[in-house]
């Protein structure tokens, strides 16, 4: 017998065309749950009828526990974990409700966390006041890519860390990815100081929030060791999605043809084997991080959190360290200058400077006034 029950909120639609607008996401977390013999997954919401009923078809759910609203939900079906898979609009609106429900005990969040700081910092209160494990979807920590040059860096092989240098994807979106495995490598110490720059002359809209098209951003974490991203054009600064340097060498994950880990200590440099994953998927899959094996490790971490009572690596608490950093690098375009963290914002910046004109799509630069 299953020892939890799972609801998903926000099915998406069609999983086998995903977009920007909608990657289908509830799919593949109750894939994932579906997958761990812990866990039953016994309903689903979304506004979307059409969604929510050929969700609950592909799964083998009774069509009356697919609900429109996720409040009926809960109170029909009392779920002890929900994963939230809606537009990160409005993930704080559901992950507040579903904690302030007092009927699950664990949500299971898709990234980014929020699109406004302040909404992140209340979806992890919320949860903390209502004793509920709050987890974000960064399932590429899971990966063998990632989690062999976290080893190699653990045992030394590369000194002490100096820098992560990242070249992959972009600046929110990837980022909750790129820049909380930065994190995971420095050992989710928190940041200090942001300073970045950014380019926006192209509109970008990715559910519903802008999205720059190149960025620059470094940031100082507390123990001294430097994280620092390009994107867009400057995304080949580094030939590689990810260098980490230490004293000692540097450990190189590679976004080509080459090989996908690389151990370089004094000009020795060698190919790492990670068992046929690459940055998005196992061996047993196409090269497709929709349909992840990665998604089955990160859910197994939320019920292993909830069966334990100890913090998931995925926690609330290490989303929020990722999450400043990125709010803090948009802030710091705003102010023209090095932000001091914490932060002591409460909206996107970014957001908030194109909605004003201060970032104007036909000229990149902000606006004197």
């Amino acid at each position: 017998m299953s020892s939890y029950t799972v609801a998903v909120i926000g099915t998406g639609p069609d999983p086998n065309n995903p977009t920007v607008d909608g990657f289908a996401m509830g799919y593949r977390h109750g894939e994932a749950f579906e997958s761990d013999t812990r866990c039953e997954l016994v309903g689903c919401a979304d506004i979307v009828e059409e969604n929510r009923l050929a969700f609950a078809d592909t799964f083998g759910l009774p069509a009356e526990n697919a609900f429109e609203e996720y409040e009926e939900m809960l109170s029909a079906l009392k779920p002890d974990i929900v994963s939230v898979a809606v537009p990160p609009a409005i993930h704080r609106d559901i992950v507040v409700g579903c904690a302030k429900s007092g009927v699950v005990d664990a949500i299971h969040c898709e990234k980014p966390m929020a699109n406004v700081w302040a909404d992140a910092r209340q979806m992890a209160q919320e949860c903390w006041r209502h004793d509920v494990q709050l987890t974000l979807n960064r399932q590429r920590r899971f990966g063998r890519l990632f989690t062999e040059a976290k080893r190699l860096l653990d045992d030394g092989k590369i000194g002490s860390l100096r820098r992560i240098e990242i070249g992959w994807g972009d600046f929110f979106d990837t980022g909750a990815h790129t820049v909380d495995l930065a994190g995971m490598y420095n050992d989710d110490r928190a940041a200090e100081w942001v300073l970045a720059g950014l380019d926006y002359r192209e509109e970008d809209l990715r559910f519903g929030a802008h999205q720059e098209n190149q960025m620059w951003a470094q940031w100082r974490y507390e123990n001294g060791v430097y994280g620092v991203v390009s994107t867009g054009e400057g995304g080949d600064f580094i030939d590689a999605a990810m260098v980490l340097r230490g004293t000692g060498g540097t450990i190189r994950i590679d976004k080509t043809d080459g090989p996908m880990l690389e151990l370089d200590c004094n000009g020795d440099r060698r190919a790492v084997d990670v068992n046929g994953e690459t940055m998005h998927a196992t061996n047993d899959e196409a090269d497709d991080c929709y349909g992840s094996q990665f998604h089955d490790r990160a859910v197994n971490a939320v019920v292993d959190g909830v069966e334990s009572g100890e913090e998931p690596c995925i926690s609330a608490r290490t989303g929020l360290t990722t999450a400043e950093i990125l709010f803090a690098g948009y802030e710091s375009v705003r102010r023209r200058g090095r932000v001091d963290l914490p932060l002591d914002v409460t909206d996107n910046p970014l957001e908030s400077m194109v909605n004003s004109g201060a970032l104007s799509l036909s000229s990149p630069a902000v606006d004197d006034n």
